[in-house]
Order: structure tokens, then sequence, then C-alpha cells
């Protein structure tokens, strides 16, 4: 089992076993930023825009040519993910529509062979490593703009309905040939990558349909200590091996839910946790969609943050930044509120789990060590009761925000309830049964010290 946490505490949940303990530094930092970005940012209307509209390559291709943007500020956008509190970043350095924002020697549909001249790749990895952010690239498994990928009959091919690209004279080896190429070059040409992030698997397009194996014996080679998601084995909604006692070489590290936070965490089929990140937009597009107004706000972050934390899984936030690089006010505004609270509350997010405690009527716990945090998300009448928390094991209570000490209640109200431990927000020496408004309305966190196992009460 693994030792970043103390078993013998009480509340503490089962940790993580030793196989994910590549992941260790990825499940301490709990927050990242996801950047979707690329020639789909210029029209505006998403990332699947070829896809949903069935857009041919002849009416890309101006897009494409037309794609400059040279006043892109990549320090910027590494200073709005230290703001909103993100340790670690992962950028698209290829979509479906197989554009690159990288110099590769196998295409020249890139940012480095076309109108910006530039490696964004390169230039986004410099920008965020400079402030201390852990890197990761995505890089999509499939490429519409390939000759030899899939078009006719395809689920997802702009031209799968095109009967003029029927599929006799293409070579998915050859294709693989070049995937597999694109990414040694990601592997060997920026140093060391913190992440890789693949998608996407589909239908019979799964695990070693990509010669998977292969790919991540390639990629171990180059890159042992990256973190990778599960995604060359299943899609968006899947779990794979990686929860099972046979874990194929190509599981990953991590599931990848998208657009939801599990109900429950991920286990795996023995119980154990296993790591995973919820990866979610700012409003309802990964790429920048010029009438997408549904942003969600700065309190939803917070607490869809500390639900994931409480699971035991990270939270990968998306922007969509738009053609000339510019990340939407309303992304950098929610982000910098999520990153006051972040900043403020750290304790009770980087390096926490959650506990074993169950999920109390007010909110949610998580633990870091033998600091048990209590994340107050109702407002309590009276005092605030800590099911399942004996007071023996309580050494002190303090509000985490300010450090100000707080005592166990013992007030008349909480009298019928001997079994029950109650914190009070007031003074000590006043009445513990009076009501004092939360602190943080958000998200008000009480941080209860424990007493280190055999220290006596």
């Amino acid at each position: 089992m693994s030792t970043h946490l103390n078993t013998t505490l009480p509340y503490q949940r089962t940790p993580v076993p030793d196989r994910f303990s590549r992941s260790d530094w990825f499940r301490r930092a709990r927050l990242g930023m996801f950047i979707h970005w690329g020639v789909y940012s210029a029209i505006g209307r998403g990332e699947w825009v070829r896809s949903h509209e069935e857009m041919s390559s002849e009416d890309y291709a101006p897009w494409a040519q037309a794609f400059n943007p040279q006043s892109v500020d990549f320090d910027a956008w590494a200073a709005l993910a230290q703001e909103a509190g993100m340790e670690y970043a992962v950028l698209t350095a290829k979509h479906h529509d197989g554009y690159c924002l990288f110099d590769s020697q196998y295409s020249t549909f890139s940012s480095a062979a076309m109108a910006p001249k530039r490696d964004f790749v390169a230039e986004f990895l410099e920008a965020f490593r400079k402030r201390g952010i852990r890197v990761g690239l995505y890089f999509t498994l499939i490429d519409w703009s390939h000759p030899d990928y899939p078009h006719y009959g395809d689920s997802f091919h702009p031209e799968r309905n095109n009967p003029a690209f029927t599929n006799e004279d293409r070579d998915f080896n050859r294709y693989l040939d070049f995937m597999h190429a694109q990414v040694e070059e990601l592997c060997t040409r920026y140093g060391t990558l913190d992440i890789l992030w693949f998608d996407f698997s589909y239908g019979e397009l799964t695990g070693e349909a990509w010669r998977a194996t292969e790919l991540m014996a390639m990629v171990r080679r180059h890159q042992p200590d990256a973190v990778v998601d599960n995604r060359l084995e299943v899609s968006a909604s899947g779990f794979g091996s990686i929860v099972t006692d046979s874990p194929s070489s190509y599981c990953g590290d991590f599931v990848s839910p998208e657009q939801i936070v599990p109900p429950e965490g991920i286990l795996g089929h023995d119980r154990a946790p296993v790591p995973w990140e919820s990866c979610v937009t700012l409003n309802n597009h990964w790429a920048w969609h010029h009438s997408d107004r549904d942003y969600k706000s700065g309190q939803t972050l917070i607490r869809k943050l500390v639900e994931v934390v409480s699971k035991g899984g990270n939270l990968l936030l998306n922007v969509g930044p738009d053609a000339q690089g510019r990340i939407p006010d309303e992304s950098a505004h929610v982000l910098r509120y999520l990153g006051q609270w972040v900043h403020t509350n750290s304790a009770s997010i980087k390096g926490a789990e959650g506990s074993a405690l169950a999920k109390p009527e007010w909110g949610r716990w998580t633990q870091r060590g033998r600091y048990l945090y209590a994340h107050v998300l109702e407002q309590p009448i009276g005092p605030l009761p800590l099911p399942g928390v004996d007071a023996s094991t309580i050494e002190s209570v303090k509000l985490l925000a300010t450090g100000e000490e707080l005592h166990l209640a013992s007030s008349w109200v909480i009298e019928a309830y001997p079994d029950l431990t109650f914190v009070a927000f007031g003074p000590e020496g006043g009445d513990d049964s009076f009501t004092h408004m939360l602190p943080d309305a958000d998200d008000t966190v009480v941080e209860i010290t424990l007493r280190e196992p055999g220290t006596p009460a």
C-alpha cells in the first residue's frame, strides 16, 4: 500500500495502491487547466465544427490558412492558471482536425509550417514551466486530415456520409505509423512532459487497434514518469482495465470522466481508490464558441472542486482562447474567483484526500494526514454538528481562512445528542446556542486537527 498517508489516523480512507505511485504528484495537485485552441478557434463554433457540420477539407482550408495569432501571450495564460491555483496545464498539441500546434517533420498542416511560422507547443511549455506549473500535452489518436484515416462510414469523420470518399485505398497501418511518429516527436523534442493526455477511442478503435502496447512502450522509453490517461483503451465515458486486477500495459495512470463528476468517485474491483480526473468546460464548449454564454459561477467551481477532492479526484478546468489567443473575460473572471478561494484554503485541497466519514448534510469532508477539513456549505442553526467525529480525537479546531480558534460547543441545545460532537462559531464563553453567519457563503472551511494516535486526550 502507499505510504503517503498515515492509515492509522481516524477517519482516513484506504490509500491509493502502489501501482499508481507515478501519479503521486498529480493526486496532490488536484487542480489543472485544460486549453483547447487551434484553427477551429477562428471559426468560433467549437472544436468539433468540421464533424458536426460535415465540413469538407476544401472549406476548412481557408480557415487554416488564415489562422495566424501573432499576439498570443502564453505567459498571460500561465499567469491566469497561477492565479486560479492550478498546479498543471494541458494544451491541445493536436486535435481531431489534424492541425498541429508543434513543428512536425511528418506534416505541413501545422502552426510551424503555415501562417504563424511558430511552434506554439514549445512556447506554451516554456511559459508554464517558467512559473513552476507542470505541463502536459493533449494528442488525439484520430486525424481527419490524413488520407489513410477512415473517411466514409466512420462515426465522426466530416466525409462519413460522402460516398466519394470510400476507404478501399486507405492503409490504416500507414496511418498508425504516422500517428506513432508524431507522438514520438512530442516525447523526444520538448523535454520532460508531466502528462500525456490521449483522446479519443470509440467503437472498434480502442486498445490494440491503435497498436497501443507498442505505443505505450515507446512513450515509457522516452517519458517514463509522464502521467497518462486511460483513453488509449476506452472512450470518454469508460473506465477500462485500470479498475481491474489485470490492468493492460496501456490502461493509463488515471480515469478521465468528461463533463461529469462521478457520483461516488472511482474505485477498483478491490474497492481501493483509483486516480481520476474530471475534465470540465467553463461554459458548454471546449474551444471558443462565439454564442455560448452559459458560464458556470465561481461558487459552482469552488463547490465542484471540493466535491471532486472529497471523492479522491482531480478537476481539470478548460479554457477556450479565441483565434488571437485571448482567453474570454468570463473564463478569466470565474477562474480568478475560484483562485481567491483556493489560495486561501489550499491546505484543504492540495495534497488532500477524501475522508472515510460519510458526507454530512451541511457539506463535505476532505482530509490531509491528521488535518480533517469540514467544508461547510449550508448555514447551520446554532452550533455545527460533526457527525462521526469523536471529541476525544480532536486536538484543536479553527477557521482555515483566518486561523481563528473555534471551540467545541457545550450549550443546552445539544444535551439531547450526547454522542454527537458540535463546534461553535461564536466566541468562547458566549452562548453556544446562538447562530453566527458563516464567514464564507461559498464554502467556510473548518480545520480540525486530530490527535496523533496514542496521544492522550
